[in-house]
């Protein structure tokens, strides 16, 4: 008698089973042709680790479609679809609904490895997309779209205008369900919280079917997340902070189930409802928490930058939150273009370094689109805004990879190791606690089961750091210090060492003394004040703003060398303006002013003495930092050495004439000496130095001008603030060390509870919630203080 003997063959990529169409390929079986090509594509180019990180991690591309991208190439879709588009270098964001796991993650942040011509890619799992900078000289916007469909996530794609996203309600639905359900089946149990269920044995049978007909939905869609997030942690081979959670409602689902159903019992049903509507009341008050700090950042914390916008009366100062489509704007050298806009002049050379995070300036023609975070290098140029600057967009460009520092934040640190240990740890001690009421009480062994799965959970450890630090951003915020993220306030309470710019940032001016050496005609002087007011330097907007000679003048080959100065033809003369040695001109010259040099075809002209005001208070705050405030480093003269060392004191180091590159070495010999830097400049000069060190600050006076690579930005009234600030934020340390604490006294006192049979289900589920509230008091309450205390608004 022959045994028949069933093989059942679940596909290697995506873990279907495999029918008739089974294709094999290296020994390996693949429910359809589709897949077996994705693992091809992935041996071939050496990415088989993909599937190490998860068991059968693919999706399946048996319903694959022989759909075509080639619409993608079409110039008007791809102005709908780019978000920044140069010949060389493009980039694309992709809605992608397959993603659902880090092996899905870890391959399309890998697709350079499948095409060169793919520079970069980000997945953000939250939002399933994926970003993608590419260089269109290489791959086309098809063939991208293409390439992510071919290892099977293939892109959602639509050209309609895009409008406000409605908000998901998702939870908001899940949390009614279970309400009502928790309501109904507490509703059905009073004859048994009365006594009277005795009486009548159909009516009790009846009301307990009743309960498990409405805990399934509570199951099955209110608590099905805890279910799905524990179910693909045991995938990945992997624990997680829902695991317990999830055992928690099964365990008690199911001992409910089997009561009501073998009539031994009304089962936990009231129990099990009110965890799942309170577990979903806590996720509800986590998300508004985490989208109120979001939308702070996005939308309140806005660059304190202005650009010269055209109005009636001429051309105002405008702050770039402000403008809106079609207004038309003049941006100056090394002036940041703010909104996506089309071009009026002949050209522009603009450079792009926000975006790519390459400096090499891009030429731009007349009526082409300029986009957003574009920096300015020449000639001034005007400009028909498009689209109305989103600060969204904004912050994502100063948030561009190429400029992030890679110190990973401490407090970060401890909460991932915390969560990998935390579920080891609950599951250890539900298990032994389990063990005991086996023994000891029976009867009672799942609710206290459950209760220590449910009261042992970390979210008041998740909430304390971002919310903290995002509550303190706020408040920086307020007090006109715009940062990056919040692991800057991290960094900043670890600042030993503070090393100041003078120009633009020590002194300012607003109502400098200015004296002229020299006998330059009017049409000269028109031609210097031309020229000054191309450049954004503060010694340039002070010779634009002394000058009033006005001529119609045509500037040719305008260039502006940090550090040095500016140089252009007029009329077939060469203009340079700036220092001595870099104009060619060597003279004695006053000790107690700036100066400003010009010449014509390497023959002097005439020079600008300029003596700038010390910003007000900043002698008080230097005094303040005492030993924090180290050095000085200045691209000028040493003219202004005495008054320097006056305001700082003998202990400060004072060094002017320093390049860029010398100030970007004098920061990396501070870091070798074991020293926290923070540099605050006015990022014209001192890009280098803002980026290497440990915290960099940009100073601004209400313009359009500071480097990508700064970590925040000052307006210039609040730089007499920054010990302040520095106080501020190591009180953030001591505000978080506290909320942690009261996590994890939470905890353990409830845990002593829960295990001793003293805390039911319901209870835990309900005090959960209350420890984030908790939490997040504490801390808006102590940031509040804080920020009281150090005298910040």
């Amino acid at each position: 008698m022959a045994t028949e003997v069933t093989y059942d063959l679940v596909c290697f990529h995506c873990g279907q089973q495999c029918e008739d169409e089974t294709q094999w390929f290296h020994d390996k079986p693949f429910c359809c042709q589709g897949c077996m090509t994705v693992y091809e594509i992935l041996d071939t180019n050496n990415l088989c680790t993909y599937y190490t990180l998860d068991q059968k991690p693919g999706t399946t591309r048996k319903q694959k479609t022989d759909e075509t991208y080639g619409y993608l190439d079409d110039a008007d879709a791809q102005k709908k679809l780019l978000t920044f588009q140069s010949p060389t270098f493009a980039k694309v964001t992709f809605f992608v609904p397959a993603i659902h796991c880090t092996s899905c993650i870890w391959l399309l942040e890998n697709l350079h490895k499948l095409s060169d011509g793919v520079i970069h890619s980000e997945v953000v799992f939250g939002k399933k997309s994926v970003t993608i900078d590419y260089n269109p000289e290489k791959i086309s916007l098809a063939h991208v779209a293409d390439l992510i469909a071919s290892v099977g996530y293939a892109p959602k794609i639509t050209l309609a205008a895009q409008h406000d996203k409605k908000s998901d309600n998702t939870l908001a639905t899940k949390v009614a369900i279970a309400g009502f359900c928790f309501g109904n089946v507490m509703l059905f149990s009073f004859p048994e919280y009365l006594g009277i269920d005795h009486n009548d044995a159909y009516l009790m049978r009846l009301f307990s079917k009743l309960n498990l007909a409405l805990a399934i939905p509570v199951l099955f869609y209110s608590g099905i997340d805890y279910l799905t997030s524990a179910f693909k942690s045991f995938k990945q081979k992997q624990i997680n902070i829902d695991v317990p959670i999830a055992a928690g409602l099964i365990a008690l689902f199911a001992r409910s189930s089997y009561d009501i159903i073998t009539a031994t019992g009304p089962g936990y049903l009231d129990s099990f409802t009110g965890l799942v509507f309170f577990l979903l009341i806590g996720r509800w008050f986590q998300s508004k928490t985490y989208e109120s700090l979001s939308f702070d950042r996005d939308f309140t914390s806005y660059f304190p930058l202005a650009v010269s916008k055209l109005e009636k009366d001429g051309w105002k100062p405008t702050v770039v939150h402000k403008l809106k489509q079609h207004d038309q704007i003049r941006i100056r050298n090394m002036e940041l273009v703010p909104a996506d806009s089309i071009l009026l002049d002949s050209h522009a050379y603009i450079d792009y370094s926000f975006v790519t995070g390459e400096s090499k300036p891009v030429k731009v023609k007349q009526a082409e689109l300029v986009y957003a975070g574009g920096r300015l290098i020449g000639t001034p140029v005007t400009l028909v805004v498009e689209k109305s600057t989103s600060q969204s967009h904004l912050t994502s460009l100063w948030n561009n990879d190429a400029f992030k520092k890679t110190e990973e934040s401490q407090y970060q640190k401890v909460i991932d190791r915390a969560a990998r240990k935390f579920t080891w740890i609950v599951l250890g001690i539900a298990i032994i606690t389990a063990t005991y009421w086996y023994i000891t009480y029976p009867s009672q062994m799942w609710l206290v089961l459950t209760s220590v799965l449910m009261v042992a959970c970390p979210c008041a450890l998740a909430l304390a750091a971002p919310f903290t630090l995002g509550s303190m951003l706020r408040v920086a915020g307020r007090n006109k210090l715009y940062l990056k993220n919040a692991d800057i306030i991290e960094r900043m309470a670890s600042i030993d060492t503070v090393v100041f710019d003078k120009t633009g940032t020590v002194t300012h001016g607003s109502e400098p003394t200015i004296l002229i050496d020299g006998k330059p005609n009017e049409y000269t002087l028109a031609c210097i004040k031309t020229l000054t007011s191309f450049s954004t330097h503060p010694l340039s907007s002070h010779v634009t703003n002394f000058l009033h000679q006005r001529a119609d003048i045509t500037v040719d080959k305008f260039k502006e060398l940090p550090g040095k100065g500016i140089e252009a033809f007029i009329d077939g003369r060469l203009f340079k303006i700036g220092s001595a040695t870099f104009t060619g001109i060597t003279e004695k010259v006053s000790p107690t002013a700036s100066h400003v040099f010009v010449s014509i075809d390497g023959q002097f002209s005439c020079r600008f003495s300029i003596t700038t005001a010390i910003r007000k208070d900043i002698g008080a705050m230097i005094k303040r930092l005492g030993s924090r405030a180290f050095a000085l480093l200045s691209g000028d003269h040493d003219h202004d050495k005495e008054a320097m060392r006056a305001l700082f004191g003998a202990d400060v180091e004072l060094h002017f004439n320093q390049s860029p590159q010398e100030k970007l070495e004098h920061i990396k010999n501070l870091q070798a000496q074991g020293r926290k830097v923070m540099m605050i400049g006015d990022g014209l000069n001192d890009s280098g130095a803002l980026k290497q060190s440990d915290v960099g600050i940009a100073i601004s006076d209400n313009q359009g001008v500071f480097t990508p690579a700064c970590d925040g930005i000052l307006l210039g009234e609040q730089i007499t603030s920054i010990d302040k600030m520095l106080r501020f934020s190591r009180k953030s340390s001591s505000i978080l060390r506290i909320g942690f604490g009261i996590s994890f006294f939470y905890n353990a006192i409830a845990l002593s509870f829960a295990v001793t049979g003293n805390l039911t289900p319901l209870v835990a589920a309900i005090i959960m919630p209350i420890s984030s509230i908790s939490v997040v008091g504490f801390s808006t309450l102590a940031v509040r203080y804080a920020a009281t205390k150090t005298k910040m608004n």
